[in-house]
């Protein structure tokens, strides 16, 4: 039935034909011209079994998402403009823990940011190195570097070595015992900051119900290659859009390791970081229990905040670090922290994390994934071609949205972020190839417990933590 319709759509269009080429090159210009030719009897109404398969997928679980987040961001320009926050003079002590192991030289990017914050309360920042007898270079760097800042007013510098290597949670634990800030920020040393980070990092701080907090994440070297500047438009979209709007819900689903920042008190609460992978959003969750018997806690997005991270310049890095990040994912919510599935962590919560953490982030992929596979192997090619065409339009139509709206209203650097316009093109292509990748770290997790090998930390030490 379904052939004979694409057949149909296909009157009066055929492939352009050269003398010479190969037959396989006429049935592949065959092919685009009839799947062009699907495509606009699509867009033209004539299709109506495909809204019926792909807007489940769409009006169920995607829309909703973008709607929330862009009321959320409607409402906190709304607040920002009707009910301007009191400046009030809140300027607690700080400490910065920040985490180095194989930066080399480029550690003093991370250190020299934080010390020239224009910040009129003490900031006191603990250099801790992870495996320093290894990491030769970074040690010099450091080391090089701490002298050169003794001395400044309301600065204070403490280099931790950990001659043995223990991981990341180790490494922040470890900072985390000689912390003596009211609030505390734990940040890797690849990032860099503006230089008033510390100063809107604060200001939420000063209502007692705020926990914790983050800010914008950008990618420090977005214009180096094609796969920096997708991952840079990701970034804008997803934790400056997206966070923004989720905020003003209080439906922060996770606090990028990369940039956290707590009250030092909910983190001897909840006993600091956990041994394991996917400790940021362990760490998320952990304290999100609390919200049930205290609604008033918040955490909060703080969009002055900025800070510039290194992200994979290359495709194979990339698709490396998604594989961990994916894995932890499913290790986190299915293995270690499945009771956050719960209305027993209050019903916003429980509604956010299901939808969003379980649906979104874990089964949207593995449903995407199967409907393409469907198609690829019980439809014509055209009609293949056709939807695929469809779908593309509607990401890309919701990806230049999110964007013209992210860089209208949010973006503090409009100049500097207005040429990634071009990439939008290719973003929903990089969006489908990860989520594919999304589900084949899914089930590299489940069935091969990648998590007990991640490279956060050494493999006795990884293996020892949470469950398996």
């Amino acid at each position: 039935m379904q052939a004979a319709c694409w057949r149909g759509w296909n009157n009066g269009w055929e492939a352009p034909r050269k003398r010479g080429w190969p037959p396989e090159m006429d049935a592949l210009f065959d092919n685009l011209a009839s799947g062009l030719a699907v495509f606009l009897a699509m867009v033209s109404g004539d299709a109506q079994t495909l809204a019926l398969k792909f807007a489940p997928f769409a009006l169920l679980l995607e829309m909703p998402l973008y709607l929330l987040t862009w009321l959320g961001v409607m409402h906190y320009l709304w607040r920002r403009h009707s009910d301007p926050p009191a400046e009030i003079p809140y300027y607690p002590r700080v400490t910065c823990i920040c985490n180095a192991y194989a930066e080399g030289r480029d550690v003093q990017y991370s250190v020299r940011s934080l010390l020239e914050q224009i910040y009129p309360g003490h900031i006191e920042l603990l250099l801790v190195l992870d495996g320093a007898v290894a990491n030769r270079a970074t040690y010099d760097a450091i080391k090089e570097l701490v002298p050169q800042f003794g001395g400044r007013h309301n600065r204070s510098v403490r280099f931790i070595p950990k001659p043995q290597r223990g991981g990341r949670v180790s490494a922040t634990n470890t900072g985390l015992l000689y912390a003596t800030g009211e609030i505390v920020m734990a940040l890797d040393a690849d990032t860099s900051f503006d230089n008033e980070m510390v100063a809107h990092a604060i200001k939420p701080f000063a209502n007692p119900n705020v926990v914790a907090a983050t800010g914008p994440l950008r990618a420090r070297n977005g214009r180096k290659a094609l796969i920096t500047r997708l991952q840079a438009v990701e970034y804008m979209l997803a934790i400056y859009l997206g966070k923004v709007g989720l905020a003003e819900w209080n439906l922060i689903n996770n606090l990028p390791g990369a940039f956290m920042i707590y009250r030092k008190s909910i983190l001897d609460h909840v006993g600091g970081w956990n041994t394991g992978t996917g400790e940021d959003l362990d760490l998320t969750l952990r304290v999100k229990q609390y919200l049930r018997r205290h609604p008033e806690l918040k955490l909060v997005f703080a969009p002055g905040a900025v800070a510039h991270t290194e992200v994979p310049d290359t495709f194979s890095m990339f698709y490396k670090q998604r594989l961990r990040w994916d894995g932890d994912l499913s290790y986190v919510y299915f293995r270690k922290h499945w009771h956050a599935f719960s209305p027993m962590i209050g019903w916003r919560n429980f509604i956010a994390n299901t939808w969003y953490g379980l649906l979104f982030q874990i089964f949207l992929p593995m449903l995407q994934v199967g409907f393409l596979a469907w198609m690829l192997v019980f439809q014509p090619v055209p009609f293949f071609i056709g939807t695929m065409l469809l779908v593309y339009c509607f990401y890309l139509a919701i990806t230049v949205l999110q964007f013209l709206l992210f860089l209208a209203l949010l973006s503090e650097r409009p100049a500097q972020d207005a040429p990634y316009l071009w990439v939008l093109p290719l973003m929903p292509l990089f969006m489908v190839s990860a989520r594919v990748w999304s589900v084949v770290a899914t089930f590299h997790e489940w069935f091969n417990r990648a998590h007990q090998d991640s490279p956060m930390g050494p493999w006795w030490v990884i293996r020892q933590g949470g469950p398996r």
